[in-house]
């Protein structure tokens, strides 16, 4: 079965709108002129398929591609280089859909654990998930330890470390893995809670797989991977090996450009829904509506819908908006993400980091009261 992308195309009419959606039909498959195409097996079937153009608006016109399970292969890189590989060197070109046909949904099944399985190893079986995050790079292991602890206590259902911890001098991977895995462990059996710890997985690309592995042997509960920086496959190769049964975290350092100019790049749903959804990740962060990045509810909403819709491709995933978090707030997100969703909070609960479980504690009881 062949899988369908939908482009949203910047032309002068709709005939130049078709001739487009046929260049793109080439360069993500062939890339070569039409009239050499070889007939048989690679122009009936590699070649990609115009399926459908329309017109959205004045000078705005949709085209839906398919494009055979043969041309993407196995691997997950390729796939996403068909999907919008060469065109997205392009003006005037952008992807607004990923629909990837049952072919490529049995390569690519999506999240190992999903909504279901985050919410079993949190032991929280409804409402909205608190994840406070551990910052500011340049502290030791041991006051990350004492961070986690203390969110612990409070109340939080995931440790998340910031994207921006890594192999830094202060806190080495393995030594701030480590400990705070451990901080985490000792504080759940104190106070009764079953957090999980995900750490960001960085490292030189031979230093990965070592990193994976002494994680999930030192106790996390999973790994952030920033698929800008590692791709969209070192999510899938995580999601796909039980032996590390690890869930994924996928944050969008990195992906900004990918949807902030609206007549190029991809919609912000494929960018931080459909295409984590597929590659494995089980929670999306991406920037809340209100905070210092400039996403609208719309584009908050969009990623959350494919984040979540059940008739979405493979497992539905939990949507994790962080920024311009605040007790204040919290009525209003309830209102918006509903129950299936990962709170990030960020640098407010810093301002006293001794009791930060209060801080966090209250963050907890405001969204226990918001759903009520």
């Amino acid at each position: 079965m062949r899988f369908t992308v939908t482009y949203r195309i910047r032309a002068g009419d709709l005939a130049e709108a078709r001739a487009r959606a046929d260049a793109i039909a080439l360069e993500q498959t062939v890339e070569i002129p039409r009239a050499v195409v070889p007939p048989g097996y690679i122009e009936d079937d590699i070649l990609g398929r115009v399926e459908e153009t329309g017109t959205l608006s004045d000078g705005v016109f949709q085209a839906k591609i398919s494009y055979s399970p043969d041309s993407a292969g196995e691997e997950f890189s390729q796939f996403l280089n068909v999907v919008f590989g060469n065109s997205s060197i392009q003006q005037g070109i952008r992807v607004t859909g990923v629909e990837p046909g049952e072919t490529m949904l049995a390569r690519f099944p999506g999240p190992r654990f999903g909504i279901k399985g985050i919410r079993a190893r949190c032991g929280r079986a409804t409402g909205g998930m608190i994840a406070p995050v551990l910052k500011p790079m340049g502290q030791p292991p041991a006051a990350f330890a004492a961070l986690a602890a203390g969110a612990v206590r409070g109340g939080a259902d995931i440790i998340k470390e910031d994207h921006g911890l890594a192999g830094q001098d202060a806190a080495p991977f393995e030594a701030r893995v480590e400990a705070v895995a451990k901080a985490v462990a000792v504080a759940n059996a104190e106070y009764g809670r079953n957090a999980i710890y995900i750490p960001n997985l960085s490292g030189r690309a031979d230093q990965i797989e070592a990193r994976l592995r002494f994680a999930r042997d030192a106790g996390a509960g999973g790994v952030i991977v920033m698929p800008g920086l590692l791709g969209f496959g070192m999510v899938h190769r995580i999601a796909q090996d039980p032996g590390l049964d690890l869930p994924v975290m996928t944050h969008p350092s990195f992906l900004g450009p990918w949807v902030l100019n609206p007549d190029t790049g991809m919609d912000h749903g494929v960018v931080f829904g459909t295409l984590p959804r597929l590659a494995g990740a089980d929670i999306s962060v991406f920037p809340n509506v209100g905070g210092r990045f400039g996403f609208s509810a719309a584009d908050c909403l969009q990623i959350a819908e494919a984040c979540r819709a059940p008739d979405g491709p493979a497992t539905a995933m939990l949507p994790s908006p962080g920024g311009g978090m605040s007790v204040e707030r919290v009525a209003d997100m309830v209102r918006m993400y509903g129950q299936d969703v990962v709170y990030l909070l960020g640098g407010s609960l810093l301002a006293d980091p001794p009791n930060i479980h209060l801080a966090v504690g209250a963050m907890r009881k405001a969204v226990d009261a918001a759903e009520s």
